[in-house]
C-alpha cells in the first residue's frame, strides 16, 4: 500500500480519519519526524576558507554594483 503524509486542518477531520482507522480501512502512523536543523548548522566548514573569501569578496562586488 502507498503512504501518505496528511496535514490535519480541524478536528472534524482528525475524527475521521480516527474512525477509518477503527474500521481497518486506515492506519494512522505517528509522526517521526526530526526537527528541521538550521542551514546554517547543516553547511557550516562545507566551503573551504579560501573559498570562502573568494564567494564573499564576490558578493561585495555584485552588491556595490547594484548602488
Amino acid at each position: 500500500m502507498d503512504t501518505l503524509l496528511i496535514e490535519v486542518t480541524n478536528q472534524h477531520a482528525y475524527n475521521l480519519l480516527k474512525e477509518l482507522e477503527k474500521l481497518h480501512l486506515i492506519k494512522v502512523l505517528k509522526n517521526t519526524s526530526s526537527p528541521k536543523q538550521k542551514l546554517s548548522d547543516k553547511f557550516a566548514g562545507k566551503l573551504p576558507a579560501p573559498d570562502a573569501a573568494k564567494l564573499q569578496e564576490h558578493i561585495k562586488q555584485s552588491r556595490k554594483e547594484w548602488n
